[in-house]
């Protein structure tokens, strides 16, 4: 049986952003944690006792400790579910958590080369030493089984795909450790488990809806897909940036263009948006934008939803 949990489904920086006084984030402020979001992750499962990670945001201590699923278990001095975590690119909302993780515990991490590039490049991540945190390379379109931390197989498989995007904000105007050519900055997931078939799709980060994007989640039981930015240049008609939602490598969420009109024609089970931005006013509940999210088919999920498959 496949369990996930959304640990996180803001975007960077989270709701409400520490430093930002704008609608979306005076709202989650004044009325608690019903619109409060932590950056973008969630845990999936095969057996409900070892728990894999997709990417490890910022907010990862807070995370875990809100999870009981991912509690130490009772009467163990040292012990965590978590078996691996699994990063789908190398910005810092996806690799900052990992330095909360530095006591000790076994797990692997697995990553595209290009990220674990950037990783190795970044003599702050040896805080994990690699004789108990190994770094696993994962190619695109090869599948793969996570192991549990004894070595056993896990149950469950991996698919990484390549989808439109960019490398991390912080590399711009500068080499990128793993080189300039070529896919692996930004992945999607889909997560299978293998004893019954049921899947589901991981898509954080995504910078156009394109036909093979299409193809490859038509007929999904649940897609997490990235839902930053209601309008690209939302930002910055806000006065919150200058940078649209394309710029930085995420798709729209309205629009002839954008992730609801272009994947209006899938046969998809259960769609919930996640990586939501402060900005965005489909947070809001009540709001137009929300509306016609939810009038779409579409959902955000709380911090601590979980889906069974």
């Amino acid at each position: 049986m496949l369990r996930v949990v959304v640990l996180g489904a803001g975007a960077g920086g989270g709701v409400p952003q520490w430093n930002c006084g704008c609608e979306g984030c005076r709202a989650a402020r004044e009325n608690g944690h019903e619109l409060q979001r932590t950056q973008a992750s969630v845990a999936f499962s095969g057996d409900g006792e070892h728990w894999f990670l997709i990417n490890a945001s910022p907010d990862l201590r807070q995370q875990l400790n809100a999870t009981p699923q991912l509690h130490p278990k009772a009467g163990a001095l040292r012990h965590t579910p978590v078996a691996g975590v699994i990063l789908t690119n190398s910005e810092v909302d996806a690799v900052a958590g990992l330095l909360s993780m530095r006591e000790g515990s076994p797990f692997t991490v697995y990553a595209h080369q290009k990220v674990l590039a950037i990783l190795k490049s970044n003599s702050i991540f040896n805080v994990l030493n690699e004789k108990n945190v190994q770094r696993q390379p994962i190619s695109i379109r090869e599948p793969f089984e996570p192991r549990l931390p004894d070595g056993a197989r896990s149950g469950l498989e991996v698919l990484p795909f390549a989808v439109p995007g960019k490398s991390a904000w912080y590399l711009e105007g500068k080499a990128h450790p793993g080189g300039e050519t070529g896919d692996g900055d930004t992945l999607g997931l889909k997560i299978t488990d293998k004893s019954t078939g049921k899947c589901f799709y991981f898509i954080a980060a995504c910078a156009e809806v394109t036909d093979a994007l299409k193809a490859e989640i038509d007929g999904a039981a649940l897609v997490f897909f990235d839902g930053t930015v209601w309008q690209d240049d939302e930002m910055i008609k806000a006065g919150l940036g200058q940078k649209t939602g394309k710029s930085m490598g995420h798709v729209a969420m309205s629009g002839h263009d954008g992730a609801i009109a272009r994947l209006a024609d899938l046969t998809l089970d259960r769609k919930m948006f996640l990586h939501i931005n402060n900005s965005n006013p489909a947070l809001l509940p009540d709001t137009p934008e929300r509306k016609a999210l939810e009038a779409a088919g579409w959902r955000i999920p709380a911090d601590g939803t979980e889906i069974v498959l």
